[in-house]
């Protein structure tokens, strides 16, 4: 639990918990929250909810999705190397499922680019529903917009002064570090990060086939 703890210092016990059971040991969380106390580590706060989009008559706007492939939505986050040059990170997430799909990582990123990444995730699972994003030049641009209409998907846009989530950066020496290191990061949060809006589960649990093994007979 303690190697678990410092491996991931931003978990709770509840996922520390997961963790373990996925690694074999038979343990439920109060068990892990009794020892957690006992060893003195802090379960860090909690991050305040995200705000909903409201009428005046009080009824909700905001799009929910409702199966996997129902709404994606990407953003661009911005970084530095350590030599002080930015990059961007472009993030596309399956609002449903809650796994990560792409990261595209460079110095720069434009609407060009993010039509690739859409056009591969198309190949690998079919067209949206709907892509969610802000209102950015990336995402409005004209190029982009006749892509999504094209595949038979719908744009919603978020509001200006909506909550918007941000992707946790660090400082990277590189940008081969930070493609690396960004790509890692990606697959941890689908196959191993258990995920509190899905029971403590990964979005994406890693499945391994075992090959057959018997001679061929000639």
């Amino acid at each position: 639990m303690i190697e678990l703890t410092r491996q991931y210092g931003r978990y709770g016990y509840r996922r520390i918990a997961a963790l373990l059971r996925d690694g074999g040991w038979h343990v439920n969380d109060k068990r892990v929250e009794r020892l957690w106390r006992r060893e003195g580590l802090k379960v860090p706060m909690k991050q305040p909810k995200k705000g909903r989009l409201w009428l005046n008559d009080g009824s909700c706007v905001r799009l929910r999705p409702e199966y996997r492939d129902h709404v994606w939505s990407y953003d661009f986050i911005h970084c530095r190397t350590d030599d002080g040059m930015a990059f961007r990170t472009l993030n596309i997430i399956d609002e449903y499922s809650r796994e990560c799909l792409a990261i595209r990582v460079d110095r720069r990123l434009n609407s060009g680019n993010v039509i690739d990444v859409l056009s591969d995730l198309l190949i690998l699972r079919g067209a949206p529903s709907f892509i969610r994003s802000d209102n950015g030049p990336e995402f409005v641009a004209q190029a982009v917009q006749d892509w999504i209409k094209a595949v038979g998907a719908k744009t919603a846009y978020i509001e200006p002064g909506s909550p918007w989530e941000n992707g946790y950066c660090e400082s990277f020496y590189s940008l081969p570090e930070a493609q690396i290191l960004i790509e890692e990061w990606r697959k941890h949060y689908n196959t191993k990060r258990p995920h509190s809006a899905l029971g403590y589960h990964p979005p994406a649990t890693e499945t391994f086939v075992q090959m057959d093994q018997r001679p061929v007979m000639h």
